[in-house]
């Protein structure tokens, strides 16, 4: 241990030892607490040269392994996190710049949303970035990055036109299309299996600061959830006709509401209101209504309304499958039983579950497709002429012990819905990586030519595969078809 962080510390980084102030507020500062692990220490490198430094002292100097940290939003143990290693921390390379000539904005790989939104909104600019302020950029959009764009302009990943990227040698390089284009493409849904991105530019996307939009609360009881189904099936299929709106349900379990309701998350880029617009009219007419925060705001108020709580043991999964109600209408129950079989085996009122419901229509992947690919495997000829939902399961409860049961029901209701859309024919084998859960392998899923695609470029770009054995952090390229 002290031999690893003497090493970077000799080379002139910044080195945070446990026992400090700083160390501890670095713990803290993840989302999720099963996140919060215990490194030998962080370091925290300023610049992209600095990553390098760290890289290859950690490499060639010691036998310590590491894992890389942009935001630190992703929940799982070991997602962005480690014990026994080094975590190579990126939250001090949070700058973001414009440039008004070239459209560009270069966002530093340890931002959040947050910081983006706030430095582009004075020139009436945004990207496709995370809904929420405070996910990080880095694993938003290596993972692919849904945003409130995706359904015009594609995943975030399909905006970013250039990763700067430190490699394992220490050698910086940029990928775009025309520089390590096929480090470029892997980059767009590889994770962190090929280097350490230190930044992102990304396309700009103007006129788009202000949007409406919010949340609108449901009773999930009585015959209006059917009607919130046969709403959001019908919103999926025509998407591709207002690609300007964004709808997804949740059914949601929370302590101070004590039993299941229906949240709406809507936001409009256009500007416009639901009342003003013929594609939301099925919205419009599902009545009653609990509380409503649909409002006119800009992009970044509204990432802020969109922040989960923190400081809880979170258990998530997820799965994909084709715009089917009957689908919908399973999980729905299903999550109910969850809901009741927890309060009955756990003596735990004090937890939250979501059941979210996400539009995936083939036009995002068409995007894909028009801006040189990536590697996520969702392209249009998987769904044939189907569009596709994204299901993602959260519970967050209070101590590791109570995680660990939340990951046994989250993991079991998974594997039964996908097992039923398989059955009425509606299953797509796909995990999105952003979401997916440790116990889950959502790279596999990309299919066998991406994962040789991507394989190929670890041994071009890292031919001592670093990243695979001592980069012990995220989710792996699979070892095997």
């Amino acid at each position: 241990m002290s031999s690893c962080c003497q090493s970077l510390t000799k080379a002139g980084l910044q080195v945070l030892e446990p026992g400090t102030e700083a160390y501890t507020e670095r713990e803290a500062s993840y989302f999720s607490r099963s996140s919060q692990l215990k490194p030998y220490c962080y370091v925290q490198p300023r610049d992209a040269a600095e990553v390098a430094v760290a890289l290859t002292t950690l490499v060639k100097d010691t036998t310590c392994n590491f894992a890389i940290r942009s935001g630190g939003g992703m929940v799982w143990a070991g997602a962005n996190n480690i014990d026994n290693g080094v975590t190579i921390d990126l939250g001090l390379m949070n700058q973001t710049e414009y440039d008004p000539e070239l459209k560009i904005a270069k966002i530093g790989g340890g931002s959040r949303w947050s910081d983006v939104y706030r430095t582009l909104e004075p020139f009436n600019v945004t990207v496709a970035g995370g809904r929420a302020s405070e996910v990080g950029v880095g694993g938003f959009l290596t993972g692919g990055g849904n945003n409130y764009f995706s359904a015009k302009y594609g995943f975030g990943c399909d905006n970013v036109v250039n990763f700067e990227v430190v490699l394992a040698s220490g050698e910086i390089v940029n990928a775009n299309a025309q520089e390590n284009p096929d480090l470029f493409k892997a980059l767009k849904g590889g994770s962190g299996n090929f280097g350490i991105v230190t930044r992102f530019d990304m396309a700009a996307i103007e006129g788009a600061t202000s949007l409406w939009g919010g949340a609108v609360v449901y009773p999930a009881d009585g015959p209006t959830s059917q009607q919130h189904i046969a709403a959001f099936t019908n919103w999926v299929r025509n998407a591709h006709a207002y690609p300007a709106g964004t709808v997804v349900p949740f059914w949601a379990y929370t302590p101070s509401a004590g039993e299941i309701q229906i949240i709406w998350m809507m936001t409009d880029t256009s500007g416009r209101e639901w009342t003003s617009t013929p594609a939301m009219d099925e919205f419009c007419a599902i009545e009653p209504r609990l509380a409503s925060t649909l409002r006119h705001d800009s992009l970044l108020n509204m990432t802020i309304t969109f922040d989960q709580p923190r400081d809880l043991y979170h258990a998530w999964s997820t799965m994909t499958f084709k715009n089917d109600a009957r689908v919908m209408r399973r999980g729905v129950q299903m999550h109910a039983e969850l809901i009741a079989k927890w309060k009955a085996e756990v003596s735990d009122p004090d937890f939250t579950n979501y059941l979210i419901f996400q539009p995936m229509p083939r036009v995002i992947f068409e995007h894909a497709v028009a801006q040189g690919g990536n590697v996520l495997g969702m392209d249009p000829e998987r769904l044939g002429d189907a569009d596709a939902v994204l299901i993602q399961t959260q519970m967050w409860v209070k101590t590791p012990e109570l995680e660990a049961k939340a990951r046994e029901l989250t993991t079991r209701f998974r594997l039964d819905l996908q097992q039923y859309s398989v059955e009425v024919g509606s299953g797509v084998e796909w995990e999105y990586i952003n979401y997916a859960d440790q116990t889950q392998d959502p790279i596999r899923t990309y299919g066998a030519a991406n994962v040789a695609f991507m394989r190929d470029v670890s041994a071009r770009y890292d031919p001592e595969q670093v990243f695979q054995k001592r980069a012990r952090a995220g989710f792996k390229l699979p070892s095997d078809n």
